[in-house]
C-alpha cells in the first residue's frame, strides 16, 4: 500500500510539473519594440499609440505596416475600424486593405510575433464593412483589449471564447492604457 501511494504522489507531481511547464510554454509575452497598425485605416491606431506613450511604452505607429515592418519587432498590435475616409486618404481598397493585413497577420504568425488586438473605437467602428477586420484581427490576435461598447453584442467576447483567448474589456478608452501597461511588464 505505501508502495502504491508513493507512486501515486509521483504520477500527480509529474502532472503537475508537465502543465506548469505547458502552461509556461503557452503563455505569450509581450515585449518590445512594438508596431502598431490599423486594420480598416480608422484614426483609431493614432489613439491607441497615445494609449501606449500613456502607458509609458514606445510604440512605432505605421498605418499601413507591411510583413517587412516587422523586422526587429516583438509585439504587434492591431487596431480594428473600417474608415473610408482613411481608405480614401491612403489610396488603396477595402480589398486591398484586407489583403494587407491578412499578409501581415500571417508573416507575425510565421515569426512567432504575439499579437495584440484593440478594438477602441466602440460602436462607431463596428458594422458590416468594420466587422470583417475585427474578426479578422481578433482571429488572429494573442490576446484582446475592448471598449465595452464595441462589444454590446458579445461580437469580440465570443470571439474570444471561441479560440480561447484572453479578453479584457473596458469601460473607455483611457481606461484601455491599463491592461496594455500590465501586458507588457
Amino acid at each position: 500500500m505505501n508502495i502504491l501511494i508513493q507512486r501515486t504522489v509521483m504520477v500527480l507531481l509529474a502532472v503537475m510539473l508537465l502543465a506548469g511547464i505547458t502552461s509556461a510554454q503557452g503563455e505569450k509575452k509581450y515585449e518590445t519594440p512594438i508596431l502598431v497598425t490599423s486594420a480598416g485605416q480608422s484614426a483609431d491606431v493614432t489613439l491607441a499609440s497615445m494609449l501606449f506613450k500613456r502607458a509609458n511604452l514606445t510604440a512605432k505607429a505605421v498605418a499601413q505596416a507591411k510583413a517587412g515592418d516587422l523586422d526587429n519587432v516583438k509585439t504587434l498590435v492591431v487596431v480594428p475600424g473600417f474608415s473610408s475616409k482613411g481608405l480614401g486618404a491612403a489610396g488603396i481598397s477595402r480589398e486591398d486593405e484586407m489583403k494587407r493585413v491578412k499578409q501581415l497577420l500571417d508573416a507575425a504568425a510565421a515569426k512567432k510575433i504575439p499579437v495584440l488586438m484593440m478594438h477602441i473605437g466602440g460602436k462607431p467602428r463596428r458594422g458590416q464593412q468594420s466587422d470583417d477586420f475585427c474578426r479578422l484581427a481578433a482571429e488572429a490576435a494573442d490576446h484582446l483589449i475592448v471598449v465595452k461598447q464595441g462589444d454590446e453584442d458579445g461580437f469580440f467576447s465570443g470571439i474570444a471564447k471561441a479560440t480561447k483567448k484572453p479578453i479584457e474589456l473596458v469601460d473607455k478608452i483611457a481606461d484601455a492604457a491599463k491592461p496594455v501597461a500590465a501586458l507588457f511588464q
